[in-house]
Order: structure tokens, then sequence, then C-alpha cells
């Protein structure tokens, strides 16, 4: 697409993708494949060393995944976006680009089975421990709070109890107003799921 500003309805038809060069389809076709050809091996040695850019094998990129990805960063007004196979692959690949072993989370004690296990299991496997907390009382995430505390984690609607979680505007009551200290950072993502997460990171 050109750099014209396009409205969202035309961003979500089109962002990402051009016709087809040969056919002239103008939808987005849909590889299935999972291999790619290479011009030579030093071709391939190139894009296995991310010298070139291109695909290499599908559960690394895939024409379809990239355009999807360029789509949504279009929307989101980004510079480049992820996309991966599952929801708990997902939330796994952006906890771990903020946090590191020895970094601590403090979560709502009301959240998907999956997710519980993520934080409780895998995660501690990993040096990142979780404080879980009654959701209901948003001074409960305060009280959790630790200096190594980097990601305060909840769910809109808990899970298995359905309760909803406190999340009014900034100058209501509710988890806001709870001091989470200075270089914490709080945000809705698009569906209306609150992120907050800290902005202390040691690089």
């Amino acid at each position: 697409m050109s750099d014209h500003p396009y409205g969202i309805e035309t961003l979500c038809l089109h962002a990402g993708q051009l016709p087809d060069p040969v056919t002239g389809s103008r939808a987005a076709p849909i590889y299935q494949t999972t291999s790619y050809v290479f011009d030579s091996a030093d071709h391939a040695a190139s894009l296995f060393n991310l010298q070139t850019f291109g695909n290499v094998y599908s559960r690394i990129s895939n024409p379809t995944v990239a355009m999807l990805e360029e789509r949504i960063a279009a929307l989101e007004n980004g510079r480049a976006s992820l996309c991966v196979a599952s929801g708990m692959a997902a939330q796994l690949t952006a906890i771990e680009a903020i946090l590191s072993p020895g970094d601590h989370i403090v979560a709502s004690s009301l959240l998907y089975g999956g997710t519980y296990s993520q934080f409780d299991v895998t995660l501690r496997r990993r040096g990142i421990e979780t404080t879980f907390v009654d959701p209901d009382e948003p001074a409960n995430f305060r009280r959790a709070m630790r200096e190594n505390t980097r990601l305060v984690y909840g769910e809109t609607l808990g899970n298995p109890k359905i309760n909803v979680l406190d999340i009014e505007p900034p100058l209501g009551p509710g988890l806001w107003d709870v001091d989470l200290g200075p270089g914490f950072y709080g945000t809705y993502d698009p569906w209306g799921r609150f992120i907050y997460a800290s902005l202390r990171f040691d690089f």
C-alpha cells in the first residue's frame, strides 16, 4: 500500500498485501507450504543467518502470517507486530520480552487454568516468581508488590467465576488508584483487556 493515510476499513481489508502480480487476485492467498526454494546454498545460508529477508520454514515465517502481522501493525499504527499460534504462546512471548530471571509478577488468582499454570510452574522454573492475589480488592495488588515486581496481571473477566476486574479509568476508583510506584505504566489492549507492566527495564 502507498503512504496515503487510509481509513480503518481499508486497512482491515488491504494492509500488508498487494494484489497478486501474476493473477491480479485482490484477496490474500493462504500459503499452505512448510518449505521454500533457495536459489543456492549461499542464498539459504544468508536466510538462515538473517542476512537476507525471506522465508526459511513456515514455523519461522510464512507469507500469509507476514501479511497478517503487517496488517495488525498498520491498524495499531505500530512499526511491526508478531503473530503466534495461540494465546498462551502470545502471552509467554510478551512476558518473556519484559521479564528476566529474578523478576516478580503480581497476578489475580482468578485466571484461565493454562495461564495460572504458566505463571505458577513454567515461569517459576525460569526464575520468575508470581504472587497470586484476590482481585476483588484492588489494594491486594499493592500489598503484594516487591522491589523486583515488573508485571501486574489480571483478566477483565476472571476465570472460572467470570468476576469483573475493577479497572475503571484513572480518575475513578479501582486498580488505577493503587500506587504501584514510579516507573509503572498501565494501559488497555484493543480488546479491553487490562495490561499493567513496568517500564523499568535493564537491557
